[in-house]
């Protein structure tokens, strides 16, 4: 890609045209979008073997920025929220509070079946694969989560990306929350929670 893009630049140029390249960052997302889907391909046979495996470390992520994430208080401020039962505002709240705590990304939850799940010494746990990448992972549900799910009949309530993430910004407002709120913030808030509790990465 990042040949393509000096090629594409050079024609513009002859052309008289100015092109806006693509980040460091959006170049390394869509290698490793396809470098997923690849290996999706290895593991039904579809190919032998991944070609990106002979390039690790060859694409640069270019300038990280620090993960923004929910504060303790934010959270609880968030979870004081309660929109009116069956609105879109309501299943928005409710599907965050899932991924807040699980660390589930938008489509590993739409995905959530409670058969994939055992009861462990009162607990809920499951072993399973992401479904954007393919690995593997542990999951527990913990107790807001059960709560949640409980209201929906051991079910994760739907809703389309674009709605849930107006929604999300809505609820943000009302709970006073001034951070950017989107689906995503649930996983980096989930992960900081974790970090924070001794849980290894």
């Amino acid at each position: 890609l990042h040949s393509l893009k000096k090629d594409q630049r050079d024609a513009d140029k002859k052309a008289g045209l100015t092109a806006e390249l693509l980040s460091d960052g959006a170049v390394y997302n869509y290698h490793k979008c396809l470098k997923a889907l690849l290996n999706r391909a290895v593991l039904f046979d579809l190919i032998e073997r991944n070609p990106y495996d002979k390039l690790k470390g060859q694409f640069s992520r270019g300038e990280v920025e620090n993960v923004k994430y929910l504060t303790d208080d934010e959270v609880d401020a968030f979870m004081s929220i309660h929109p009116l039962s069956g609105s879109a505002m309501a299943v928005a709240r409710d599907l965050f509070i899932i991924q807040l705590y699980t660390g589930m990304s938008f489509s590993d939850a739409l995905a959530f079946n409670i058969k994939d799940y055992q009861l462990v010494d009162g607990k809920w746990m499951n072993v399973g694969r992401r479904v954007k990448t393919g690995v593997t992972y542990v999951n527990q549900l913990l107790p807001p989560v059960v709560e949640v799910l409980e209201k929906y009949k051991m079910q994760v309530p739907k809703i389309d990306n674009s709605t849930y993430n107006k929604c999300l910004k809505m609820l943000g407002v009302a709970a006073g929350i001034e951070k950017k709120m989107h689906s995503h913030l649930a996983r980096h808030t989930f992960a900081t929670m974790m970090l924070r509790e001794g849980v290894r990465i």
